[in-house]
């Protein structure tokens, strides 16, 4: 049984844009989720180390200077195997970025990484909106780092009107188009967003899979959560302090298939994924020769990865897939995904599977 690779999220945005108080936020609410942090200060005083100390379940704090300055590619190594060791049982790793650091660089190494127990977990882009401007004038590279997020959350949205807001909104779609723009106020957002919840007691961290059933339990709860959540212009006067529920409502679809899937009709979904899709996860059945493993299926942002094992004994063979996202057309999803299934004999479909193996050891260019 392969082993369940522990996602590296990085959390990034410029000085005072709230990512140490959204930290702080999914270490209170994670629910039995373990996070290991690796807090990246600016400077040789660690305030924010400090912060989230006796909150976080395993820590590695790096001060004076950016992590992607100041160690190479073999240094985040060690302090990653720290926190992706088994005995750790860690579930998710967040590398806070310092508020100067490049984001791109910190990407480059953890996709550079020789540790197969991690895997690149996305990049959260934390926007201060009442300060947006004034940060970009100073920081034009801000442009930039929206671009390559995986999702950006506007925080601080709570203290600029919905005019304002919308068209901020509007803003960072256009420099970052396809990406979800969370609004929040106090970087409250939901976790699961970003992660999955962590197992509970009597699993093991670091091997466990996430059942389907697991899946449609959480699915069906952000469907549920979705339709009592407000469109991030909420007009009610305790909004802001409703739970954190400023940020507009996302989804959780699920879709199952008994048929095999097209291999090539897959890719060719995935390669063009809907505007606010953020995650997707779950397992891909192909009936093709020499290919018929269950392939476990991670994708966040443009990431994607595959990751083929034999079928357990016993296990029904077939296709199960979670999509996470803000703003997407649930129905559109599923009829995509059904016109995706398998309707040639699987000899005739055997070629088309490059495309998904080119997925399967990182061969592929991701930056």
């Amino acid at each position: 049984m392969a082993t369940q690779q522990i996602p590296v999220v990085v959390l990034a945005g410029f000085l005072g844009s709230g990512k140490t108080t959204l930290l702080n936020h999914l270490l209170g609410t994670g629910d039995g989720t373990r996070i290991g942090a690796i807090v990246n200060d600016f400077g040789s005083i660690e305030i924010d180390a400090m912060t989230v100390a006796g909150q976080v379940d395993s820590m590695v704090s790096l001060g004076n200077g950016c992590l992607c300055c100041a160690v190479d590619t073999s240094e985040l190594d060690t302090y990653l195997e720290r926190l992706a060791r088994p005995a750790a049982r860690i579930d998710v790793i967040v590398i806070e970025a310092s508020g100067l650091a490049e984001p791109q660089e910190l990407i480059r190494m953890i996709l550079a990484s020789d540790n197969d127990r991690i895997v690149y977990g996305g990049l959260i882009e934390v926007v201060d909106a009442a300060e947006f401007d004034d940060t970009r004038a100073r920081h034009p590279e801000l442009d930039r780092h929206v671009g390559i997020a995986d999702i950006v959350v506007l925080n601080k949205a709570d203290r600029i009107g919905d005019a304002e807001r919308q068209a901020l909104i509007g803003t960072l779609a256009d420099l970052a188009p396809g990406r979800p723009v969370i609004c929040t106020a106090y970087g409250r957002v939901d976790p699961e967003l970003f992660f999955d919840r962590g197992p509970g007691e009597g699993h093991d961290a670091a091997v466990r899979q996430l059942s389907f059933e697991d899946l449609l339990r959480e699915a069906a709860a952000h469907e549920d959560a979705a339709a009592h959540h407000c469109d991030g212009h909420c007009d009610h006067p305790d909004h802001a302090h409703h739970e954190g529920h400023l940020h507009a409502a996302y989804q959780s679809v699920e879709f199952t298939s008994a048929e095999p899937m097209h291999p090539r009709r897959l890719m060719d979904f995935l390669d063009s994924r809907p505007a606010g899709l953020y995650r997707i996860k779950g397992f891909v059945h192909f009936d093709v020769p020499e290919n018929r493993q269950k392939f476990t299926l991670h994708a966040v942002g443009d990431f994607l990865r595959f990751y083929p094992e034999p079928w357990p004994k016993g296990e029904e063979r077939c296709t199960q897939l979670v999509m996470i996202g803000s703003g997407i057309d649930a129905p559109a999803l599923r009829k995509e995904l059904e016109n995706c299934r398998e309707s040639t004999p699987p000899e005739a479909a055997a070629h088309s599977m490059w495309g998904v193996l080119r997925y399967v050891d990182g061969r592929e260019e991701d930056w």
